[in-house]
């Protein structure tokens, strides 16, 4: 949601800190929020050259981090600035809870014994590492070949079981 729309924005002056740590005064001209935190979008004060050789004032504009890079100057109001905020995070999405990466890992058998593969969640402690991930495709590929089992303790077995068996089983009893 934008308080602001961007092309009738008014800039206001907000302290910028450069990497060097030096302290200039810059135009605030958006602020966004990110996943990561807010950025906040400044015109720099620059010079540039002309076609004709001249040199003129300009404004060079980036996006920093705040409050990393910048600091607020006292009396000033952000009242106005165009502000973008996330939406609020969905019921479903917090009830869920954050999402499981997703791929595939195979564990091959080793070793001399009767074991066989074992196909793994990526995020599954048993997964071994460095193992490529595999797509959801090549995982239901390599689950019907036999000797593989999916690996119960991550969730494999309950995940592409149903993919791997179709609906018809549903209603057997």
């Amino acid at each position: 949601m934008t308080t602001t729309p961007q092309d009738q924005a008014v800039p206001v002056p907000v302290r910028v800190v450069l990497p060097d740590g030096q302290e200039l005064t810059a135009r605030l001209w958006a602020r966004r929020e990110t996943p990561r935190g807010w950025l906040y979008e400044v015109g720099l004060p620059a010079y540039r050259n002309t076609k004709d050789g001249d040199v003129q004032a300009a404004e060079y504009r980036v996006w920093v981090r705040a409050p990393e890079h910048v600091r607020p100057i006292d009396g000033v109001s952000y009242d106005a600035v165009p502000t973008e905020r996330l939406p609020p995070p969905s019921s479903v999405r917090e009830a869920l809870g954050p999402r499981r990466p997703s791929g595939w890992v195979l564990q091959k058998p080793g070793g001399r014994g009767p074991g066989g593969a074992v196909l793994h969640a990526v995020d599954c402690t048993e997964a071994p590492q460095n193992a490529p991930l595999l797509p959801l495709e090549r995982a239901l590929d390599v689950a019907e070949q036999p000797g593989t089992r999916l690996c119960s303790l991550c969730g494999a077995a309950q995940e592409l079981d149903p993919v791997l068996r179709g609906f018809d089983h549903i209603g057997d009893d």
